[in-house]
């Protein structure tokens, strides 16, 4: 193994590694991220549950690994010939468990309160990047590895046990709390150069204070209910189930509005009825109540004024959503929004229209889709 690593040292391919190693961190990076990008898809098969677990425990391993090297643990061995490239590993673990949840968040997360738990997601998924001079700071190690710890859990347990709710996301925040300690004070036990380094005191303080924030975060609804996303949302004219498909007649948007399909300005004849069209994806045998709540924008108030929750159940499995509809008559005209919400009142989506009356029926860009 020795002379093979020479030799992969001293041939062209290891020279150029070499020279060009300070751009290491952002291969590593990127690796991570396309690596995830192009395999992961939902996130109750097999596949995606292996890899994700794979990635976790892995670095947990490394992280253990590293921590230990300080201490020539490893020295004239196997392990220590390689230790050099364990920042690189860890590095490539957050990318890609960072990216893998930033592809399922994007799955669920609106553009309203709960991006902001997105965005911190996609910070936290470009600033690796530079972590590569920060990764022996053993306070930033552990509390991002904590912070991936425990959006993994809140992914995995509903995943696993075909249930989400409240008290199973306080269960999967409470897993990863107990993991994250045990691993720190494993290593700290183990590793003489870590406990010179750290203050413990300090180090649980931090983890502790990441929990509670992320718990905050939970409370006042800024975290999607994940494993549950919104496939489709729309307004629309009419829809019609036959076959156990969906024909949703809706009004296309202009070419350049690449963003979405349907029109938001919503024209409507005094007696039409309004749709909300609707697929979600949730994790095979999961069963969830969600709603669609109606709310219109008072102009004289300046404020959204809730009409009516419509409620049906959801269930788990159909890899494009389970699909689903509420209507109402005698709109008022204006601003109108349709929040996609779960029992528990945690946001999915939003669907946002424009009521506008018209003295005829409206025909110009109506298409039908089937979902």
């Amino acid at each position: 193994m020795k002379r093979a690593l020479v030799r992969y040292r001293n041939s062209a391919f290891g020279k150029s590694v070499i020279r060009n190693q300070k751009y290491g961190p952002i291969i590593f990076f990127m690796g991570g991220f396309i690596f995830d990008t192009l395999t992961l898809g939902h996130i109750d098969r097999v596949y995606d549950t292996v890899v994700l677990c794979s990635h976790m425990t892995l670095l947990s391993l490394t992280l253990y690994l590293f921590n230990l090297s300080d201490d020539g643990k490893w020295e004239n061995t196997f392990i220590g010939r390689y230790s050099d490239y364990f920042p690189l590993a860890i590095q490539f673990f957050f990318g890609a468990l960072s990216s893998a949840f930033v592809i399922y968040f994007f799955r669920s997360v609106s553009l309203s309160k709960t991006m902001v738990f997105f965005i911190l997601l996609v910070l936290l998924l470009f600033t690796n990047e530079f972590l590569k001079k920060k990764i022996s700071n053993k306070y930033l190690q552990f509390s991002v590895y904590f912070f991936i710890s425990f959006t993994f859990f809140t992914f995995m347990v509903p995943t696993l046990i075909k249930e989400m709710n409240t008290f199973i996301f306080i269960i999967s925040g409470l897993i990863s709390l107990a993991c994250t300690l045990a691993l720190i004070l494993f290593i700290y036990t183990s590793s003489p150069s870590t406990r010179a380094e750290i203050s413990l005191t300090k180090l649980i303080s931090t983890i502790l204070a990441i929990y509670i924030a992320i718990n905050g975060f939970y409370y006042f609804n800024l975290i999607p209910p994940v494993p549950l996303a919104m496939e489709t949302g729309m307004v629309a004219y009419d829809v019609q189930k036959k076959n156990n498909t969906y024909i949703v007649t809706y009004e296309r948007d202009e070419w350049y509005i690449f963003w979405r399909t349907h029109n938001i300005n919503f024209h409507r004849q005094a007696d039409e009825s309004v749709y909300v069209f609707t697929s979600v994806f949730a994790p095979t045998d999961i069963k969830k109540s969600i709603f669609h709540r109606w709310q219109w924008y008072n102009p004289e108030t300046g404020s959204w004024e809730i009409t009516e929750d419509i409620g049906f159940e959801v269930t788990g499995g159909r890899g494009r959503g389970f699909r689903g509809y509420t209507y109402k008559n005698n709109l008022t005209e204006g601003k109108w929004k349709v929040h996609i919400i779960t029992e528990e009142e945690l946001l999915l989506g939003v669907v946002d229209f424009v009521v506008i009356n018209t003295p005829k029926s409206y025909k110009r860009g109506m298409v039908k889709k089937s979902f």
